[in-house]
């Protein structure tokens, strides 16, 4: 377990989601730990290791190092390894690969184009914005329809449905609300501001029941401003994923700049289960 000031310190330095401490043990429901200048979070039998360091200057026979010496420590059958890239050894031994790329958008040199300026101040005569601590009915059924329409992969899934419970349990997450002339939600972000330096775009989703062109860039925009309020100039926009969505970020100004590496590695005698059971307390 971490303590109060390890909290304060990593929170401090952070520049990844996964090293804000509050909304990974929500998410994964593992306990944190603090090596050298490693996060890693463990439960029963699995282990997810963070291979960002939080200092930033390190080399890959120290993540290694480190990360054997974590393996050796819990003695995990299942190890999630996310970082900029893997070690060799582990890499050795993936039975699940996934590269991608985070995306950030700095506000301190951001310059909206006037185009997107002018689709938000005509959909702002159509949409209310809220900015609540709280998701009711109306969000899970919107979660619902959302999963059900755009058929994530299993990952993704298992995120958006988490949305509930983790808002339920977080101090430093905002949610964003559009809504329609009739009070209906049209769309909703889920912002972290856990972080000292930057807010987090968590997730975002809108309806096609209750559809408005371009809610979507209206809550983006409220994001900015969320954001900004809070003396916070960078704002860590996720994964890239897929096209549709890296062109969305883009035209927003988001631009790619880190590696995203995540291997799957199982120490046991049979693979039964993965991290989306994990993530979903069925292990």
């Amino acid at each position: 377990m971490i303590t109060v000031e390890e909290e304060t310190y990593i929170l401090s330095q952070a520049y990844v989601p996964e090293h804000i401490v509050s909304l990974m043990v929500l998410l994964s429901k593992g306990e944190p730990f603090l090596i050298e200048d490693y996060l890693c979070y463990v439960k029963d039998n699995w282990l997810i290791f963070i291979g960002y360091p939080l200092a930033q200057n390190t080399s890959l026979e120290k993540i290694e190092n480190i990360l054997k010496g974590t393996i050796a420590r819990f003695q995990p059958e299942y190890v999630w390894y996310i970082g900029q890239s893997v070690p060799p050894s582990l890499s050795r031994s993936c039975t699940e690969r996934e590269s991608d790329q985070y995306y950030k958008l700095d506000l301190q040199s951001l310059v909206i184009k006037k185009d997107l300026m002018r689709m938000v101040q005509k959909v702002k005569k159509e949409l209310t914005l809220e900015r609540s601590r709280t998701m009711n009915k109306e969000h899970e059924g919107l979660i619902k329809e959302c999963v059900k329409r755009e058929k994530p992969n299993p990952w993704i899934k298992a995120h958006f449905l988490s949305m509930p419970d983790y808002i339920k349990g977080s101090q430093s997450a905002v949610v964003l609300n559009a809504r329609n002339r009739n009070g209906q939600l049209s769309g909703f972000y889920v912002v972290e501001l856990g972080a000292k330096t930057f807010a987090t775009y968590v997730v975002g989703s809108h309806s096609k029941k209750y559809y408005v062109p371009h809610a979507s860039d209206l809550l983006f925009f409220e994001m900015i401003n969320l954001t900004r309020d809070h003396g916070k100039y960078i704002i860590n926009l996720g994964l890239g994923v897929n096209e549709g969505i890296r062109r969305f970020k883009e035209k927003w100004g988001g631009v790619p700049y880190l590696n995203y590496e995540f291997c799957e590695c199982f120490y046991g005698t049979t693979r039964t289960v993965s991290l989306i059971k994990a993530l979903e307390g069925k292990l």
